[in-house]
């Protein structure tokens, strides 16, 4: 059991910032996170040794999260009590979600591997580091896709790797 505490230690804020990265709620991240080393425990004896330890329990994180998302019935919660802030005007919303959204697609439409390097950048705060260890690739090699992909959304588009 101490192996599996030093990999709970070396690999928990790894797979805890993936998980952020998905589902953008620190409670959710945080049980998923758990979830991850309790099935991790149960299934040790499956892992093969093919792959990082980290890349192991992020796939686990990412089965655990799809799983969540299928039992979830996504419901809108009802807005809070006024916090006395102006709200903006239907105008400025709807700029402000259009700029979003179409941020949003330029990244969607990003070639792999830069589409996932940006979300787990930005969307996801994981430093290079983390993502070359969680992607099986070099802290290097993240730098360098997610600047390409910041420079392709920077020139207005994504267009197709060479």
């Amino acid at each position: 059991m101490d192996d599996m505490n030093d990999i709970y230690r070396r690999h928990a804020q790894t797979v805890y910032k993936f998980l952020l990265a998905q589902c953008h709620d620190a409670g959710l991240a945080e049980e998923l996170t758990q979830e991850t080393f309790y099935q991790a425990i149960r299934s040790i004896g499956r892992f093969d040794g093919s792959c990082k330890v980290s890349v192991w329990l992020c796939q686990i994180a990412k089965h655990l999260w799809y799983q969540h998302l299928r039992r979830q019935k996504r419901e809108v919660p009802l807005p809070e009590a006024d916090t006395g802030a102006p709200l903006p005007s239907a105008e400025e919303d709807a700029l402000d979600r259009a700029g979003h959204l179409d941020l949003l697609r330029r990244v969607h439409a990003l070639p792999e591997p830069g589409r996932e390097v940006v979300y787990l950048r930005v969307f996801g705060g994981l430093s290079f580091r983390e993502i070359g260890d969680v992607l099986g690739r070099t802290e290097t090699w993240a730098r360098v896709t997610f600047y390409r992909g910041k420079e392709k959304l920077r020139d207005g588009g994504a267009c197709d790797e060479k």
